[in-house]
């Protein structure tokens, strides 16, 4: 079942399991950073590279099941499956949301 999430970050989630670029994009800050397993990326030009880079080649989506709040974030976990190694991965994404997009995500396996 999937947890109920703020728009923003159901928005990257359902865009992310169409693999659409754009989509995923859409919900971010224009400066808004990401930072996945410690690598920083900034900006809608950074991430879209590691989007198409990595999201996309390896068709990597994130299925969330469970949602909470803590310490201002939004912590989204669940399985990430697709053409990777190691296929699925649990992850837990840290959302931080401000004027209604998200202005930085934190991924960690």
């Amino acid at each position: 079942m999937t947890p109920s999430l703020p728009m923003p970050i159901a928005a990257y989630v359902e865009a992310n399991a169409r693999l659409d670029v754009d989509g995923m994009l859409a919900p971010f800050a224009a400066d808004a950073v990401l930072i996945d397993n410690g690598r920083r990326h900034q900006g809608h030009a950074e991430l879209r590279s590691l989007l198409e880079e990595a999201v996309i080649p390896a068709k990597a989506i994130f299925t969330p099941d469970t949602a909470r709040h803590e310490n201002g974030q939004v912590v989204v976990e669940g399985p990430a499956h697709g053409d990777f190694k190691g296929s699925p991965i649990r992850f837990t994404y840290r959302f931080t949301l401000e004027k209604g997009a998200i202005k930085a995500l934190e991924i960690t396996a």
